[in-house]
């Protein structure tokens, strides 16, 4: 069953599509020059011609012998496709494409349609000393489609968008199989007229692919109700340089080692998810989604916790400490009558400085109403305040602008980074305190002092995510050394609080260095292990995962 919806394009310099925009208000402008300085003139990006590029390393003769393979149509080395492969959507992605610097370049990039055109790539790759880097939707935030060469011959960047078709709806099992290139929004699109979804809505949502959500064990904003993508999959075959494994969809299995598990996270450094089964549930008759303060974001956390271990929570959970609660708010105000009479009605209750949840049920109305009634008792022993629809709808209209609002941020001078991280409930406070005020004291050392904001946004029975975004004025001598002295003050606080270096945004290049110390030496000497026996000439994805160094 070919799904035959073309993926849409994303600005080579940002995120999303080129024809959405994304306008700060002056009221916005000016709450951000207060907290942070003076911004100064905006800096749009240089212009597409502009980018500058290494020339392609890529033989002619090599050239043929790709196009050989997949065509001559789809092996690609213009500038356009090259700065489109060249980076993902993380902070130092942007700001050197916008700069029209990128980090590097693939020599070509090669787009396969089917088991037998990626087979041949992986052969000839592997033989050539062509390193091949996965690109599915480019939506990385952790350098983790980064076409590093390594010390190979020349990088190709593997593009999956052609092995985007669906290839079984298993309605019995409530299961359905599909090539790893599919975006995410055909497939809803496709389950939408069964009364079904995979219920999976990352940020990234608009342009994932769902080979690359498996790939980076990526976690939706609705994963507390319907798990995360690697509770989903059931089965998928790897194309390896060596070797095909092939996983048939099961409910469980004894035999042997989580196998599955163990190739989900893998980054693209094994070999590439071509495809995968996933599990999908009935789509929900009914959504209500709406908001609650707290005092104080430990009461808060406190109360997630109790929904979490007596089984009452939302599918969404979402908690905002207090300034990320003042900054969105602030950032949001439009200075009309309502935003000035909830402004008032939260001081008069005693909430002024508290701390906005948001829970969203889906599901039957009989569900969706038993749900609410046992949460929202939970939360107002809490001594939660329930702010009705009006908040939650917001948060659901807007929850994949998040990334545009990032892009025009950076045009204005703004430093704007994301990192996340969980932790087990007795860590969570903790780790939230030390964390933040990591960021706050490397911002200030780099003489740009700035905001740091938290939420969190994946609950489980034993513990929580923390999502951080902070803000500061870009140092524009050096950007990078600003983003790398912050990067590295809170990945060492994580790991000295004891979480994890990431949640959901996976390792990549950003997070590589700190890979050993979450899984100790052994733990990577096993995974390496793994790789010399799948990719013996290392061309899968170079300097991710497994990759030694810093960051740059």
């Amino acid at each position: 069953m070919a799904d035959g919806t073309a993926a849409p394009a994303m600005r080579w310099w940002g995120w999303g599509d080129p024809a959405h925009a994304r306008v700060l208000p002056a009221h916005a402008l000016g709450y951000l020059s207060e907290r942070l300085g003076a911004l100064g003139p905006a800096r749009p990006p240089v212009a597409l011609a502009h980018v500058r590029l290494e020339p392609s390393r890529l033989s002619a003769s090599m050239r043929g012998r790709l196009a050989d393979i997949v065509g001559e149509r789809h092996v690609r080395s213009d500038h356009g496709e090259r700065v489109a492969h060249a980076a993902g959507r993380g902070y130092v992605d942007l700001i050197t494409l916008r700069a029209g610097e990128p980090l590097g370049a693939p020599d070509a990039v090669v787009l396969p349609r089917s088991h037998e055109q990626l087979r041949a790539l992986l052969e000839l790759c592997s033989q050539s000393s062509l390193a091949l880097v996965p690109f599915g939707g480019g939506t990385s935030v952790v350098g983790g489609v980064a076409p590093l060469r390594g010390s190979h011959e020349a990088v190709l960047a593997l593009d999956t968008r052609r092995l985007c078709e669906i290839l079984e709806l298993d309605r019995e099992a409530m299961t359905v199989s599909v090539q790893g290139g599919l975006r995410a929004p055909a497939l809803e699109r496709h389950l939408a007229p069964h009364g079904l979804t995979l219920g999976h809505f990352p940020q990234s949502y608009e342009y994932v692919s769902l080979g690359g959500c498996a790939a980076t064990r990526s976690a939706g904003q609705a994963s507390t109700g319907y798990g995360t993508i690697a509770g989903m999959l059931l089965g998928l075959r790897l194309a390896a340089p060596t070797a095909d494994i092939d996983l048939p969809p099961l409910p469980a299995t004894a035999a042997g080692p989580g196998l599955r598990q163990l190739l989900v996270g893998s980054e693209g450094s094994l070999g590439v998810i071509e495809q995968l089964s996933l599990r999908v549930r009935a789509a929900p008759a009914e959504r209500v989604y709406e908001g609650f303060f707290f005092r104080e974001f430990s009461t808060g956390a406190q109360a997630l916790r109790a929904m979490a271990q007596e089984h009452a929570l939302p599918d969404v959970a979402r908690l905002s400490d207090e300034q990320e609660t003042q900054s969105s708010l602030a950032l949001a105000r439009s200075g009309q009558l309502k935003d000035r009479l909830g402004e008032t009605y939260l001081a008069l209750r005693g909430y002024r400085d508290g701390c906005l949840a948001i829970f969203g049920f889906e599901g039957s109305p009989q569900q969706v109403r038993a749900r609410r009634r046992h949460t929202l008792e939970l939360a107002r022993s809490y001594d939660g305040l329930a702010l009705g629809r009006a908040p939650g709808e917001a948060w659901r209209r807007s929850r994949f602008e998040g990334p545009y609002l990032r892009d025009e941020l950076l045009t204005h001078g703004v430093m704007v980074e994301t990192l996340e991280t969980a932790a087990q409930w007795s860590r969570v406070g903790t780790l939230h305190r030390e964390v933040g005020d990591a960021i706050e004291q490397a911002l200030r050392a780099c003489g740009t002092p700035g905001l740091a904001m938290c939420h969190i946004s994946h609950v489980y029975e034993s513990g929580a995510s923390l999502y951080f975004t902070f803000l500061a004025r870009r140092r524009q001598t050096d950007e990078l050394g600003q983003w790398r002295a912050v990067k590295q003050a809170a990945s060492g606080a994580i790991i000295a609080g004891k979480g994890t270096i990431t949640h959901h945004h996976a390792i990549g290049r950003d997070h590589a260095p700190w890979l050993e110390r979450e899984l100790g030496s052994g733990g990577v000497a096993a995974l390496r292990a793994l790789k010399r026996e799948l990719d013996p000439a290392g061309i899968m994805n170079p300097g991710k995962l497994l990759a030694h160094g810093s960051p740059h």
